[in-house]
């Protein structure tokens, strides 16, 4: 058996199929920047929206590396995967700013025709950048509030149609504590109202929720709800050149669009009962299942977002 077997195995609690095995000291692994759609006339512009996603700082291969330690590396190897953000954010309520979001997705499709469960899960770590002191009392430049939150979910298509699914650890709302974790759910609200009250947004009711759909100064969104006895406190080190590497999976029953449960770390979170919101399918992409990664900043200031590895599974 190789160490790859044995970590996979070891660290990770894959379904009977796995259909990706990601540890990115091998490369990006087919994972990408999430671009806008280059589609319209008569230059390949992008269909006019609320939400620009022409900012978003491209996703890379990073050892790590920190002011005072160097090379911190990966949890496994040297290079993980890190997902960033420009340093710029709106509060909470408005619009996401052009790059205070980042993404990274890898396009996939269903191969077994009898697939009931499909399983995300990855080892991750998160920090601010050290790039300066800016508050007062203890640990003044530690800006951990500047992470507003981070996730991991995917979007779906099956015969019928297309639903989003996913995660995200709500950290931040314009600079309080939230610390708090939330699962993909549509409110029930006009297009327009997912589109931030704009009229004639491309997007629709319950697609890309990741940026979509309005924001409550509270931390509520309409494209989340809270995972029952979902607060948990993560581990932020002392500095923001320390980080930990932290296990997240998601289960979801794909027939049923109904999540099962989640775990961070050691907590398992019981999800029974809770629908992923199912809309009309779009065209071309029956059998999708594209996992996504992404990360948001509270601040004017970069966050970041590390993948260490990840594996896809279904069953």
């Amino acid at each position: 058996m190789s160490m790859e077997d044995i970590m996979l195995h070891s660290r990770f609690q894959p379904l009977s199929h796995i259909l990706s095995y990601d540890i990115f000291d091998k490369g990006f692994n087919g994972w990408m920047i999430l671009m806008p759609n280059f589609t319209e006339h008569p230059d390949f512009d992008t269909p006019p929206s609320i939400v620009n996603k022409d900012q978003w700082p491209p996703v890379m291969l990073s050892s790590a590396t920190y002011r005072f330690p160097g090379t911190h590396g990966s949890m496994s190897g040297t290079y993980s995967l890190k997902i960033s953000t420009r340093p710029i954010a709106n509060p909470y309520s408005m619009p996401p700013a052009p790059g205070a979001m980042g993404h990274a997705i890898k396009r996939m499709s269903f191969f077994k025709p009898d697939s009931r469960y499909l399983q995300i899960e990855c080892w991750f770590a998160y920090t601010a950048e050290q790039d300066t002191v800016d508050g007062e009392g203890e640990q003044p430049g530690l800006h951990e509030n500047s992470i507003r939150a981070f996730g991991i979910g995917s979007d779906v298509q099956d015969n019928d149609n297309r639903f989003f699914i996913g995660c995200r650890y709500l950290n931040a709302v314009d600079g309080k504590p939230m610390r708090k974790w939330q699962y993909v759910s549509a409110a029930d609200v006009s297009d327009k109202e997912w589109a931030f009250g704009t009229e004639g947004d491309w997007c629709k009711h319950g697609i890309d929720p990741w940026w979509f759909g309005r924001r409550y100064p509270d931390g509520r969104h309409d494209g989340y709800k809270d995972v029952p006895n979902g607060v948990q406190n993560l581990i932020y080190n002392e500095t923001d050149d320390k980080i930990n590497w932290q296990y997240l999976r998601l289960k979801v029953d794909v027939k049923k669009r109904e999540y099962v449960e989640m775990q961070c770390q050691n907590r398992i979170f019981d999800l029974t009962g809770a629908h992923a919101t199912a809309v009309d399918k779009y065209r071309r992409i029956d059998g999708l299942i594209n996992p996504v990664l992404w990360v948001e900043a509270d601040a004017n200031r970069r966050v970041f977002f590390y993948v260490d590895s990840i594996v896809v599974s279904m069953e």
